[in-house]
């Protein structure tokens, strides 16, 4: 076995990777939208393409995981992934977009899937909690994947342009920073239905992340659009909303280790949807850029550790296969990341798109109300 913090680095790159694809297709959203003429409405329908593809993915990769280890599964899917990114560059309508979307999620999906059973047996080996570092990880990705989009913008790179170049230098090297010698563990897992759905204990788990991953799939695909059309924010700072929510994610992820240790799970996320409540209205009352953008940053903070804390409870089950319950948790979760932005699309349509965000403000509150279901298995 490989030194501990080496395999840190290594689970650590991967998340980069499915953090910044994430937030290069993010920050091109807008640019896509208005070359394919699309209004809220068929933008939404057409994300949810995507949500369809990581909920279809989830099982099927949570056994293939408990199957032939979590490391072969990543590694595999990492290099899909990416090249689904560019796929979303050369669409020429709707059905089009729609199609790739669902490949571009199910790869989303799938990584997300084979990388958390890979980061939980990391942190089993450190016997403490750096779940939450891995996701601020994935946090720090998305925020330079959404730079990257400012970036390109501003030195008028096209979308396939942007896509190849940034995707193609990420993906080479997460692959070179990860590629380690590391044994996953192997499980028998249960057969499951087309859906990996959770159970028992896991239920609320997965609904608690359900809450909070709605509220960061919905910033990651219409912070942009919102900052632009709402608060008349030109696209370069509109590039930033994602940005700067990704940037306070990530300081509290990396703050949630000791925030876990020293007040408990339980009481960290609470905290977190105290932020969320607090974001989600600073962003729907903000009258301009600046006032929505520190509504982004609350939000990043509220949302930092419920995905981490879900799926490390998931991954320490006593009853379920670390696979098949990351995937079922992912069901409601990452489905939740991926509902989240067709959701804002479709109430945008029938609304407005301020109005259409107001829909977080009472999932951050069940977060609060949820937060119990996070605390560890062996505590119960």
């Amino acid at each position: 076995m490989i030194g501990i913090v080496t395999a840190w680095r290594a689970v650590a790159a991967i998340f980069i990777l499915n953090g910044a694809l994430f937030g290069i297709w993010a920050s091109r959203i807008p640019a896509v939208r208005d070359h394919l003429n699309l209004s809220h409405e068929a933008l939404g329908y057409g994300l949810l393409f995507m949500a369809a593809g990581a909920v279809c993915s989830f099982p099927v990769t949570g056994r293939l995981t408990d199957r032939f280890g979590a490391v072969a599964i990543t590694r595999v899917i990492a290099v899909l992934y990416t090249l689904s990114l560019i796929l979303l560059a050369v669409a020429d309508g709707f059905w089009a977009l729609a199609g790739f979307l669902f490949v571009f999620g199910a790869f989303h999906g799938s990584m997300d899937v084979a990388m958390n059973a890979w980061a939980a047996e990391v942190e089993q080996a450190y016997d403490k909690p750096v779940m939450s570092s891995f996701h601020a990880m994935w946090s720090l990705g998305a925020g330079l994947g959404a730079l990257s989009g400012y970036g390109a913008v501003q030195v008028g790179l096209t979308v396939m342009q942007h896509f190849l170049l940034a995707g193609g230098v990420v993906v080479v090297l997460a692959l070179a920073l990860s590629w380690v010698k590391w044994t996953s563990r192997r499980a028998a897992s249960h057969s499951g239905g087309v859906f990996a759905l959770p159970s028992g204990a896991l239920i609320l788990v997965g609904f608690t992340a359900l809450c909070g991953a709605l509220g960061e799939g919905a910033v990651a695909d219409w912070s942009a659009i919102f900052l632009r059309d709402v608060t008349g924010a030109v696209e370069s700072v509109a590039a930033l909303g994602y940005a700067v929510f990704s940037v306070t994610m990530v300081a509290f992820r990396l703050a949630g280790g000791f925030a876990i240790t020293r007040f408990g799970p339980v009481a960290t996320a609470r905290f977190g949807g105290i932020c969320a409540a607090l974001g989600v209205f600073g962003v729907v009352s903000a009258s301009e850029a600046g006032l929505a953008l520190v509504g982004f940053a609350l939000m990043g903070i509220g949302y930092a550790v419920i995905m981490p804390l879900a799926f490390s409870r998931a991954a320490n089950d006593p009853n379920v296969p670390p696979g098949q319950a990351i995937a079922s948790v992912a069901t409601l979760g990452y489905g939740g990341l991926l509902i989240g932005p067709p959701l804002i699309g479709i109430l945008a349509e029938m609304l407005t798109l301020r109005l259409a965000f107001m829909v977080l403000l009472p999932l951050a509150v069940l977060i609060v109300l949820l937060s119990g279901a996070l605390r560890p298995a062996s505590l119960d």
